[in-house]
């Protein structure tokens, strides 16, 4: 321990050290930190206010004065493109799909007349419909039933033996006739070399001699030509075909055509017409709004309008953004009275509605102001099945009866008919407008007039169910054969199918299990499907009926042979369908007899099998082949075909070809 001499040394005990013996005041100001401060707060001051007056645009007020919206500037506050400047949106405004949309096209074709090739001009057409469209007239088709849509169609298969033509590459303008002959070599006299003798060339040079001037000014014009260059080609490529090059200019890319692809986030509209006196709230009970976001719009209204009612003729403008998979949300509302604006709501980042400026017109609301009530969208618990919506839809657009049956049937294959849509589904369709033998006079040209009693020629059928688009692309065989492929050139035909009774419900699977009858386990080597005794049961495929009759346990038995060495059986029928014998053809869909209870079976069913190479499989989980495919030629001409659709369909739509 230190003593009370070391104590009394240690620095740290000494008082601190002042200046001029004065002691620190806790209270006194510095000067040179108070003038620094004030200063640093005017510069700062000063900043801001150039800033703020910058964004302002040098504008002296915020608010607009209401005065400005006069009559005479109403269209223009309507639409700013018409001043000839952009609006602030940054996503477009694209219109709720129960608006259909509609091309129509002048193009060329080419056909086939016999040894000749005719190029004529065609009126093609294009739709897309949306199929959750509520149709303001109600339509009148066939009921539902699975058996007429699955049967074979043997009646009205589609044989033309008329070339329904190939879109040609370029519009002609007149009707041209292309007639090929064999140039027959023998009736001329050619010379068997192809180079000049020595005089041959003299008289050549002595000829052109007589057209030149003696001018050096001419004799820049010539090219120059050095032999050395034509010694090194080989004898060998004289004759063939030059390689195809393309000359391209330098700095210059060449991108393909863009095509028109579906954003993962849309932005739509919604128009709900007020047609009488009600309050907001009342106004969402049709729509398929969440339950939530409905009252957060509906508060939000009724408190910026400080009314919650709206009046008759409103307009109730709604902003929602979609996604493929996902709940609409409602990102902006907006009254109108009349063609009036009243009041705009939209949402902030941080999930809650705010009073904000009118959006800008958009081609739904224009057509509601012009036409007074658009489409009106259905109501999600109110979608009608797909067959309905396929119907009521393809009908409105003045599709006949019978095509509007075909197209469904073409679509029945991979789609459930009686599963309810979806309110994104739609149908698009491009046809070729039937002409009659009449022409009539357009100005100069002679212009066939379109025939009403005649179905258009479906050259392009795109479905989209849910997530899935499924697309068909028609195609004429030399035989005359017409039918329906994929984007590879598959058949839209299924190879088999895997329900041979249209009405049954699954029973049991395949696999071992214990015998209702028997009473041990065995194994199942087929499926059953359950119907009422007397059902129809159709052929799964083409093929040809190897087997028909009593078959031990099966009861009545009949197999058909289809192609790559698959067989199906068909067990406990009550009768057989006429005509069924060995060695009769059948196509898929044809009745080939009716459900019963022959043989060891407990109740009518059908028990269905599939055996390839004499091994039976399940027949619900075997991997069936593709139907017939396109090949070779056939294969080539519907690619450019189909390519040359694509490219119509996604060119950029032109204001005068969408209605």
């Amino acid at each position: 321990m230190w003593d009370n001499e070391q104590q009394k040394n240690d620095p740290g005990q000494d008082p601190a050290l002042v200046v001029k013996r004065l002691r620190p005041e806790r209270r006194q100001v510095s000067a040179r930190w108070l003038t620094g401060t004030v200063l640093t707060g005017i510069t700062s001051c000063i900043l801001m206010g150039i800033a703020l007056f910058t964004a302002l645009d040098e504008q002296q007020r915020l608010v607009t004065p209401p005065q400005w919206f006069t009559k005479d500037n109403f269209s223009q506050a309507q639409d700013p493109e018409a001043n000839g400047y952009k609006g602030d949106r940054i996503a477009p405004t694209h219109a709720r799909q129960s608006f259909d949309s509609k091309r129509q096209f002048e193009l060329s074709i080419l056909q086939k007349k016999g040894d000749e090739k005719v190029i004529q001009t065609q009126h093609f057409e294009w739709i897309r419909m949306a199929l959750a469209e509520k149709r303001p007239q109600k339509y009148s088709y066939p009921k539902f039933d699975s058996l007429s849509i699955l049967a074979s169609d043997s009646k009205n298969q589609s044989i033309n033996l008329k070339d329904s033509g190939q879109i040609y590459g370029a519009k002609i303008e007149t009707k041209l006739t292309l007639r090929s002959y064999d140039f027959k070599v023998n009736q001329f006299d050619f010379e068997d070399t192809d180079t000049l003798t020595e005089e041959e060339a003299q008289q050549e040079v002595q000829k052109a001699g007589f057209t030149l001037e003696k001018s050096s000014e001419l004799l820049s014009v010539l090219t120059l030509i050095d032999p050395l260059k034509l010694e090194d080609a080989s004898s060998d490529s004289q004759g063939t075909e030059s390689p195809e090059v393309r000359i391209v200019q330098e700095n210059v890319t060449v991108s393909p055509q863009n095509q028109r692809i579906d954003l993962a986030k849309n932005y739509v509209e919604d128009i709900i017409p007020i047609r009488k006196k009600q309050k907001i709230a009342d106004a969402f009970k049709k729509t398929s709004y969440t339950k939530n976001q409905i009252e957060q719009v509906v508060s939000t209204l009724e408190k910026f309008s400080l009314s919650d009612t709206l009046k008759e003729g409103s307009l109730l403008r709604i902003g929602i953004v979609t996604q493929a998979g996902e709940e609409d949300h409602l990102v902006r509302a907006s009254i109108y009275h009349g063609m009036y604006h009243v009041l705009t709501i939209a949402l902030n980042d941080k999930g809650q509605f705010i009073e904000s400026t009118e959006p800008k017109m958009s081609k739904a609301l224009k057509t509601a102001f012009q036409n007074g009530i658009p489409h009106s969208y259905i109501n999600s618990a109110q979608l009608p099945t797909a067959y309905d919506a396929l119907y009521s839809a393809l009908l409105s657009h003045n599709i006949s009866q019978s095509l509007s049956y075909r197209l469904i049937r073409l679509l029945a294959t991979n789609i459930d008919m009686k599963s309810r849509i979806t309110p994104n589904d739609q149908i698009e369709i491009f046809y070729a407008v039937p002409q009659s033998d009449k022409e009539t006079q357009n100005g100069k040209k002679k212009v066939k007039e379109p025939s009403q009693s005649t179905d258009p020629e479906i050259r392009y059928i795109s479905a989209t169910f849910g997530n899935i688009t499924y697309k068909y692309y028609r195609y004429q065989l030399k035989d005359g054969s017409v039918d329906y492929y994929d984007s590879e050139g598959k058949s839209s035909k299924p190879f088999l199918l895997r329900k041979p009774t249209p009405n049954g419900v699954f029973g049991s699977p395949f696999g071992p299990r214990k015998h209702p009858i028997l009473g041990y386990v065995r194994m199942h080597t087929g499926v059953d499907w359950v119907a009422p005794k007397g059902s129809p049961i159709i052929a799964v495929g083409d093929g040809i009926v190897t087997k028909v009759g009593v078959t031990g346990g099966y009861g009545n038995h009949t197999e058909i042979q289809h192609a790559n060495g698959y067989v199906s059986s068909y067990s406990h029928q009550s009768r057989y369908a006429p005509d069924i014998k060995p060695g009769v053809k059948v196509r898929q869909g044809q009745v080939i007899g009716y459900v019963g209870t022959t043989g060891m079976a407990t109740g009518p069913h059908c028990h269905f099998e599939i055996i390839v190479n004499d091994v039976k499989v399940d027949p619900m989980r075997i991997r069936i082949p593709d139907s017939k495919a396109l090949t070779n030629q056939d294969l080539q001409t519907f690619l450019q075909e189909k390519n040359n659709i694509d490219s119509l369909i996604n060119s950029p739509i032109r204001p005068s070809e969408e209605t």
